[in-house]
């Protein structure tokens, strides 16, 4: 396993909600800050949540902050993204990753330098 996975994607419909995870079993998640990008088909990863390594410090893209969660649980190892009122705009994988050890993460992809696998997130009318 090369870095962290993501887990709780699916098909739902317009205005359902989802659960995202994401854990790692071969380190300790609480040691780093974490993000949640996604990327649709056609279009560059963009960012969507990061959350420090404390869980103090939370920042989410405009057009999700009234609508998903970034949460975690240091006790589980485990990071989660909560989607509420999905929209079709919504649809693409989503990542979980790692910022550079001791770095806080931002927006951008750079920052980062631990990804998993992503989990499906298909959004149909």
């Amino acid at each position: 396993q090369v870095g962290p996975v993501g887990s709780g994607g699916g098909l739902v419909q317009t205005g359902d909600s989802l659960k995202l995870s994401c854990t790692d079993s071969t380190r300790t998640l609480r040691d780093y800050s974490m993000g949640w990008f996604r990327q649709a088909p056609g279009k560059e990863r963009e960012f969507v949540a990061a959350i420090s390594w404390s869980g103090g410090v939370r920042d989410l893209e405009d057009s999700v902050k009234d609508r998903f969660i970034i949460s975690r649980d240091n006790t589980k190892n485990t990071i989660y993204l909560q989607l509420n009122n999905l929209k079709l705009d919504d649809t693409g994988v989503y990542y979980c990753a790692a910022a550079r050890w001791g770095t806080q993460g931002g927006r951008s992809v750079n920052d980062y330098d631990l990804w998993g696998q992503g989990t499906q997130v298909t959004v149909s009318s």
